[in-house]
């Protein structure tokens, strides 16, 4: 399944480069939200800390023209991370 979708990846780069900034910032940003929304402690601001270096470190690499499949890796990273990160806040607030 990963071979098909990094196939498919890199055949529509181009096209899915806006698609994939939208995604991931999006989720970044709720992700952060349901953080923000918790009592202040030192692990709220390490997740926060993970949620904008993930999402900073995807924007990074297409903005520098990383190879295609450097830069899938890191968006599937930050869908699974800041999807882990809103699941674990929505569960505590």
């Amino acid at each position: 399944m990963y071979s098909k979708l990094l196939k498919d990846f890199k055949e529509m780069y181009m096209a899915y480069i806006p698609l994939m900034i939208i995604l991931s910032s999006c989720l970044g940003s709720v992700a952060a939200m349901y953080i923000l929304m918790q009592d202040r402690s030192i692990s709220q601001v390490i997740q926060l800390s993970l949620c904008v270096i993930i999402c900073m470190a995807f924007n990074a690499s297409i903005l520098a023209q990383m190879k295609a499949k450097f830069v899938f890796n890191l968006l599937i990273a930050s869908i699974i991370i800041n999807s882990f990160l809103v699941l674990l806040n929505i569960t505590f607030y």
